[in-house]
């Protein structure tokens, strides 16, 4: 009898084993708090990022459909494949508010597909087809280069791809590049007519039940001298992650760039990831307090080149959000 008991007891111990190997293997990685003194946070590099906005600007305007703007996706793509990630072009048609419809591709890089835990990157990589807002009449017929409005967040989002790729992370991550975001009517239009790219994607997820834990999408923070406030649609919907990588911004000494102030509503793409996709997603987008078109003076002029890009805010947006990005990682943002 006790030799039975004792051959019942190996065997059981051995499948308890052979049972939670198998689970092991196949289960997603869980969420694991770690010691933030341990955790390696990898350096931003100005330099690096400063590029990767020039390289888009050298294509010159990227509006939907332009030899520009299809030049510029073939380098993303390559980009993204080229630091390990694997990329799904979303093709759409952006039927816009001129009755034009303009081919239009959402670009979505997805890091760790085997993690259940994922965080939502974000930009738009489209610019502005006519410099509407430009203080010479003559030029508002023009197209804007979008060094700043566009091309700024990619850049950011590249260089933190790029980071990842050398420092490998405990977590999932997607960037998605949002295109035609920047293609509405100006004024009192409905804020349906922006942002079409997110509007497209929020209904065609990339990925069955895909649900990160939160967004963040990036928006003109390139500029010298940034004032990122947090806007009320970003407050409603992500005010708890928001407020998470504001504190860290101003634990790094960033306080003066990420200020503890409350801004109006906007229309951008957070608010359909919100909304449609109910991705709580909030906005860090340059508001400076002074300006009279509630963003920066290059906005949707013919200025927007690199002479408004500033690698000291580049630098510093890229890494409250590389830093945010690790911390989460372990669980400790």
């Amino acid at each position: 009898m006790k030799q039975l008991l004792y051959i019942l007891s190996i065997a059981g111990i051995f499948l308890l084993t052979s049972c939670e190997g198998d689970t092991a293997t196949k289960a997603p990685p869980a969420e694991v708090k770690g010691d933030a003194s341990k955790l390696k946070i990898p350096s931003f590099n100005a330099d690096s990022v400063y590029q990767f906005v020039q390289s888009q600007v050298d294509f010159g305007p990227r509006i939907p459909g332009s030899d520009g703007h299809i030049a510029c996706k073939e380098w993303l793509v390559k980009k993204f494949k080229s630091y390990g990630a694997k990329v799904i072009e979303q093709d759409f048609t952006a039927n816009i508010y001129t009755g034009d419809a303009l081919p239009s591709t959402n670009i979505i890089a997805q890091y760790n597909l085997n993690y259940k835990k994922r965080i939502l990157l974000s930009a738009h990589w489209d610019t502005r087809m006519f410099a509407d807002k430009d203080p010479d009449i003559e030029l508002r017929d023009d197209p804007v280069l979008g060094a700043d409005d566009g091309g700024s967040g990619v850049a950011v989002l590249l260089e933190i791809a790029r980071l990842i790729n050398e420092n490998p992370i405990e977590m999932g991550v997607d960037i998605v590049l949002f295109d035609a975001e920047d293609q509405g009517q100006s004024g009192n239009a409905p804020k349906e007519y922006w942002c079409l790219g997110s509007q497209h994607w929020s209904r065609n997820l990339h990925a069955k039940n895909y649900m990160p834990k939160y967004g963040v999408l990036l928006d003109m923070v390139g500029a010298k001298n940034p004032t990122f406030g947090k806007d009320e649609v970003s407050r409603y919907y992500a005010g708890e992650f928001m407020n998470k990588y504001w504190g860290l911004a101003n634990g790094m000494g960033y306080g003066g760039m990420f200020v503890n102030s409350n801004t109006k509503g906007l229309t951008d793409d957070h608010v359909f990831v919100n909304q449609i996709a109910n991705i709580p997603m909030f906005d860090i987008i340059n508001q400076p307090p002074s300006s009279q078109t509630g963003f920066q003076k290059c906005w949707h002029t013919t200025c927007d080149d690199m002479s408004t890009i500033s690698k000291r805010s580049l630098r510093i947006v890229g890494q409250v959000v590389t830093a945010a990005l690790y911390k989460e990682s372990i669980g400790n943002l």
